[in-house]
This record gives C-alpha cells, sequence and structure tokens, in this order.
C-alpha cells in the first residue's frame, strides 16, 4: 500500500506561530498549509481539503469559532477535525467552541509532545472515518447495483409475458407501447410523484395479458360477441391479474399490473366488469388506464369497425356515443386527458402499427 502524507492547515494571524507550527509539524513528516486569517482558510479548506486544521481562535476580522461554525456547516469541509489553539481556559469558553464543532484544544504556550499526541490521535479517528464512508459508498454501489440487476430481472418478465401476449393478439404489438406513452403522459399532467410515473410507464402495457388465457376462436372471432362469447372475454381481467400474482407481492410493476388488468374496465358509474365497482375504489392507476385504453381502440381499426381520426376520438370521449359516455371516466383524469390531446395524437402517430 502507498504510504500516503497527511495534509495539516495551520491558521493562525502571527506569522511565528504559522512558522513554529510549521517547523514542529513537518519534522513528523506531516504536508502543511497555512492562512493569516479566516477567510483565508476557508478558501484553503475548500480548495484542498486538508486532513486536520489547527485553528487560532483569537482572529482579527473572523475568529476561530466563526471559521469553525463555517467549515462545519459546508459538506465539503465539515468532516475535517479542528484543533483550537487557545489562550481561553474557562469553561464557557470550551463549551462555546464545542458547540461550534471543534473536535479539539491545544492550550498556549503549545507543548511539541501534546501537539504531536493530539494530532496522532484525530488524524487516526479522521482516517477511520474516511475508511467508513469509503466503505458505505462501496455498500451503496454494490446496493444501487443490485438493485439495477432486479429492476432488469423485472423487467425481462414484463417484456416476455408482453412478447406472449402478442403472439395471441396481433393488435398488441404497437398498441402497448403507445399505452405506456399514454399513460405516463396523464399521470405526469395529473402531478402524480416520479415513482408512480415510472411504474405505470412499465406496468400499463400488462392490461390485456390475460387475453392469454381467452379460446382463439373467441379472441379472434372477426365481429361481435355474442352474451356467452362476451362473458369468456371479460375474463381476460381476472385471468390477467391471476397470470401476474394479485395479491400475493412480486415487484411494484407486477403489482401495479395486476390491479390494472382487473380493473381497466370498470368505469367511474359502476357499469363496467368485473366487479362493477366505481369511484374511487377503482385504483388510480387503472382509471388512467381505462381512457388509454378506449382512446387508442378508437383510433384503431377492428374488425366490427374502422380507424377513428384523432378528432373523432377525442369527439366519443368528451361528448359520448352509444357505447361511450364521459360519465365512464374519473372526472380528474378526463379532465388531464384534455390537457394531453396534442400529446396523445403524436404518441399514436409516432407509434403506428
Amino acid at each position: 500500500m502507498k504510504f500516503q502524507r497527511k495534509t495539516i492547515l495551520v491558521v493562525d494571524d502571527d506569522a511565528r506561530n504559522r512558522e513554529y507550527l510549521d517547523a514542529l509539524l513537518k519534522a513528523e513528516g506531516y504536508l502543511v498549509l497555512k492562512a493569516s486569517g479566516g477567510k483565508e482558510a476557508l478558501e484553503v479548506a475548500g480548495t484542498h481539503c486538508p486532513d486536520l486544521i489547527l485553528l487560532d481562535a483569537m482572529m482579527p476580522e473572523m475568529d476561530g469559532f466563526q471559521v469553525t461554525k463555517s467549515l462545519k456547516q459546508e459538506e465539503a469541509t465539515r468532516h475535517i477535525p479542528v484543533i483550537m489553539i487557545t489562550s481561553l481556559t474557562d469553561r464557557d469558553s470550551k463549551l462555546f467552541a464545542l458547540n461550534c464543532g471543534v473536535e479539539d484544544f491545544l492550550t498556549k504556550p503549545i507543548d511539541r509532545s501534546e501537539l504531536w499526541v493530539r494530532v496522532r490521535n484525530l488524524l487516526r479517528i479522521k482516517e477511520y472515518g474516511d475508511f467508513l464512508s469509503e466503505y458505505n459508498k462501496i455498500l451503496e454501489d454494490q446496493v444501487r447495483q443490485r438493485s439495477e440487476q432486479l429492476m432488469a430481472s423485472h423487467f425481462d418478465t414484463i417484456y416476455t409475458i408482453m412478447r406472449a401476449a402478442e403472439f395471441r393478439d396481433e393488435e398488441t404489438g404497437a398498441h402497448i407501447k403507445r399505452i405506456s406513452h399514454y399513460s405516463r403522459e396523464i399521470a405526469e399532467k395529473m402531478g402524480m410523484e416520479a415513482q408512480f410515473v415510472d411504474t405505470i410507464y412499465h406496468a400499463s402495457p400488462l392490461h390485456d395479458v390475460g387475453k392469454i388465457g381467452v379460446p382463439d376462436q373467441i379472441l379472434l372471432k372477426p365481429g361481435r360477441h355474442d352474451p356467452q362469447e362476451w362473458q369468456i372475454m371479460m375474463k381476460h381481467t381476472t385471468l390477467g391479474a391471476s397470470i401476474l400474482g394479485m395479491g400475493r407481492g412480486g415487484s411494484p410493476y407486477t403489482r401495479m399490473g395486476a390491479e390494472i388488468a382487473l380493473n381497466h374496465h370498470e368505469k367511474w358509474n359502476g357499469k363496467g366488469y368485473p366487479n362493477g365497482i366505481g369511484g374511487e375504489e377503482i385504483p388510480l392507476s387503472a382509471r388512467i388506464m381505462a381512457i388509454c385504453d378506449v382512446y387508442d381502440a378508437l383510433r384503431s381499426r377492428r374488425p366490427y369497425k374502422p380507424a377513428f381520426p384523432h378528432q373523432q376520438a377525442v369527439s366519443v370521449i368528451l361528448e359520448g356515443d352509444s357505447r361511450t359516455s364521459p360519465e365512464d371516466f374519473d372526472p380528474r383524469v378526463l379532465e388531464t386527458f384534455g390537457k394531453c390531446l396534442p400529446a396523445f395524437e403524436e404518441i399514436f402517430e409516432s407509434h403506428s402499427d
């Protein structure tokens, strides 16, 4: 291991004191920096980050107490130990110095043996503190790397499930990409916290994963479903939640994916499925997903309908038609949707099938 000499900053307005301490410390092999006043001391400490500071208590303009307070308020210098050199011996002065952040004292006139002992002791403490700080950084990096690996694993799982869904339903390719962007756009405009925005972006494509369990003759039927077929088709919500492990823990992405899969066909007015719940009983993620899914379905071609242009799809959602009503949607989400119209149109055009 390469030996690294310790650096000590000596601060004193008396040049003779600075030179005396300089000679004593260099004789012990330390590197010495010098400052003649408080402001200079702060500049040198901020630039060179010494391992220890020997600081005179009584100086003009800015005394040692003020210097110490300033040092301890800055992130870059607060960890540097300070030995205050003073002729003050009263208890109140020492308590005040300790409250300012001073670690130790040397009383004038300075005894060289006492100086070396106190300097060595504080440098050992500083070295151990630096070691712990570096060790904590290493641990934090390892935790961050492991977290990134786990996140990548979660996303791999999500994308594997999504690819499986694509094989069953040809409409889901570009659709699931658009859904991610729509959901994120609304969540951001609603002022949701960053974690929610990130989670819904990755979880929303899982909304129709339950279609994996719907028979081909029903899923791919070129036309409207009869009542019995529709009952089976509606089960894709509960199947999706089951596939994603609803109520069984998992990652935040699969947990939100499960609540979206189960509830994205529920309606604010309580007329949706599978459970007919309404209002805020429906998770917010599913309320956001509901309007995104309807917009994209209206914009897309279906066996029973042509693709609607943007303005017509918006009109259906905001004004209603024979199948869709504004009362189907959370009013706050609906209002936010109205503020996102240019973004929705751009997303659809940028991620077309």
